[in-house]
């Protein structure tokens, strides 16, 4: 049995924060010249953040141009620009009331992880500026000389990848979805709705409208975390 009380996954961009971090980290790149053609490259992002709120890009699509970003840079350059990145634009969207959410499942004694399509580049120094020690996010490739190689290790961590990376990180720890009596999903977007199908409480935060309305036809709670900032969500 498990040692934690319950289980809580959190999906990041625009539940936990209130904007995609892979979508502000390609933009961020673009409009500091590091992204070749800023104009092209920020077409390409919109192109693929319309495909995304749309449900029909593949985990493929967006690594293509996601990851590839990833090749731009030596490794400790692109550690300077994630660190710049973190500065400018993530740290002010690090939001009291998604680290109360957090802490709230963590004080009970839960088990949490943050469950992310965007890469672990990118992620993981904003999982630890939120507390949170688990990571499972799309995992960018690397060579043997350390250099990201633009495509996708393993699983990546998207649609029904969700469920089965989630299902391998509980079985590396010995433990099972099953095992859990109460598991907690927070997500935004349909695209994760193979997860939070899987869980015993989804709950759909800050939901697309699409979202929405699957939610309040199936009496799934509703919370929006952010309701005293504008909707920019498409």
């Amino acid at each position: 049995m498990p040692s934690h009380s319950h289980l809580a996954l959190f999906d990041l961009d625009h539940t936990l924060l209130p904007f995609d971090s892979d979508y502000q980290w390609a933009d961020f790149l673009a409009r500091t010249g590091r992204a070749g053609n800023p104009e092209l490259a920020r077409q390409r992002n919109e192109d693929l953040m319309r495909r995304y709120n749309e449900g029909i890009l593949s985990a493929e699509e967006a690594a293509d141009f996601m990851l590839g970003l990833l090749r731009l840079g030596e490794p400790a350059e692109l550690e300077q620009w994630r660190q710049d990145y973190m500065r400018e634009v993530v740290t002010p969207g690090l939001l009291p009331v998604a680290r109360a959410l957090v802490a709230e499942h963590q004080e009970r004694g839960g088990l949490c992880a943050i469950v992310t399509a965007t890469n672990a580049f990118v992620t993981g120094p904003i999982a630890r500026a939120l507390g949170v020690e688990e990571l499972i996010a799309t995992i960018p490739q690397r060579d043997a000389g350390g250099r990201y190689t633009g495509r996708i290790e393993g699983t990546p961590s998207f649609k029904a990848g969700k469920v089965l990376r989630v299902r391998d990180w509980l079985r590396s720890r010995g433990l099972q979805l099953e095992d859990f009596a109460e598991s907690w999903f927070y997500s935004d977007s349909m695209n994760d709705l193979p997860l939070l199908e899987a869980v015993t409480h989804p709950v759909a935060t800050n939901p697309s409208p699409a979202l929405r309305a699957l939610a309040e036809g199936r009496g799934w709670r509703v919370l929006e975390l952010f309701a005293d900032m504008q909707d920019t969500k498409s």
